[in-house]
């Protein structure tokens, strides 16, 4: 069985400096990279988007999640890969998705990452409610 990516609520800087330090004793590793998505307070219709609140089915979502998984594994030599993302409301300027991906080489954990958020973003079944001040909202579409 395979950890669920998702966490209710926002991901704190300390997590992620957790999840760092953890990776000082893997003496392999040359390189991490990470991507923070961080929620934006974009301006629609004359009004500020306050906060987005995520939705998933987190049972079906990591099974997607893990077939991503398998086949970054499998085009780049990585050594860890962690992605964690957020359910729930997570307010402008708060972190929403954390991918940290650790190789021997920089390019590689570079490459990695990349392909990693994109295939995230473009397959991943979360969706997003922008939400704004007046308790209005719409719903989210990615972009690049």
């Amino acid at each position: 069985m395979t950890k669920s990516i998702f966490q209710e609520g926002a991901i704190s800087p300390l997590q992620i400096a957790k999840a760092i330090e953890k990776h000082s004793t893997k003496l392999m590793i040359g390189a991490h990279d990470i991507f923070l998505g961080q929620v934006r307070s974009d301006q629609i219709d004359e009004k500020n988007v306050v906060a987005i609140e995520y939705s998933a089915n987190p049972m079906f979502a990591d099974k997607v999640m893990q077939n991503i998984r398998e086949e970054t594994f499998e085009k780049y030599r990585i050594t860890c890969m962690h992605v964690h993302h957020s359910l729930g409301r997570v307010s402008a300027g708060e972190i929403c998705l954390f991918v940290f991906v650790s190789a021997a080489h920089r390019h590689t954990a570079f490459e990695a990452t990349r392909y990693l958020v994109e295939r995230i973003k473009k397959e991943l079944p979360v969706w997003g409610k922008e939400l704004f001040m007046d308790e209005s909202y719409q719903w989210k579409t990615n972009t690049l």
